[in-house]
């Protein structure tokens, strides 16, 4: 069931000092610390609507994407980005924050829907497609329905932001496994290690 290559992994979240260190920007934190991983740096990238940078993950060139749009216009930038590159979205990986799933829990998923995220939904509605991966990035429920706008765009307490960041470093550790396309198995290592 091994997929096709990743060429393009992008990372969900609101472009903005003031939004930086939210809960909704857990998908901007992954493709930073992914950036650090592998010695790159993001630089703008009009046609993209954001910005980019190319690097190679285990033999495979890949291209990171941070869209500038704000999370709700997240598919105008992976559209054009799949579009100007000629990437199918199925060669996409979506990494985006996760409220059904508590902080310190990474998840990756081959399709599916939007599960109330807006950077999902958008980038369906724009691609018209459900059909490409996405690393789920936990950041816990507040509990009411009412309260998850607040919770998202609030900065996570010291203990929830270790927990997203220990859960970023396990899915870096199997970004080999997910760049070449070997889902099973990324997914084998990293459900089994955060489960223990």
């Amino acid at each position: 069931m091994s997929q096709s290559p990743v060429k393009l992994i992008v990372g969900l979240g609101n472009p903005g000092e003031q939004y930086a260190k939210t809960r909704h920007n857990a998908g901007f934190l992954f493709l930073n610390q992914l950036c650090r991983h592998l010695g790159v740096s993001l630089k703008a990238d009009k046609q993209c609507f954001g910005h980019s940078a190319k690097a190679t993950i285990n033999g495979h060139e890949v291209r990171l994407l941070a869209p500038d749009t704000f999370m709700n216009l997240s598919g105008k930038a992976v559209n054009a980005a799949t579009k100007y590159y000629k990437i199918e979205l199925s060669e996409v990986l979506v990494a985006h924050d996760e409220l059904d799933l508590d902080a310190g829990i990474a998840r990756l998923k081959l399709s599916g829907g939007h599960g109330g995220n807006n950077g999902l939904r958008d980038i369906i509605e724009k691609c018209a497609t459900k059909d490409f991966a996405r690393l789920r990035i936990g950041i816990g429920h507040p509990g009411v329905g009412r309260d998850v706008s607040a919770y998202v765009l609030k900065q996570a307490n010291k203990s929830d932001q270790q927990s997203i960041d220990n859960a970023i470093a396990e899915a870096l550790r199997v970004i080999d496994l997910i760049a070449q396309g070997d889902y099973p198995r990324a997914m084998n290592e990293l459900h089994t290690n955060l489960a223990k």
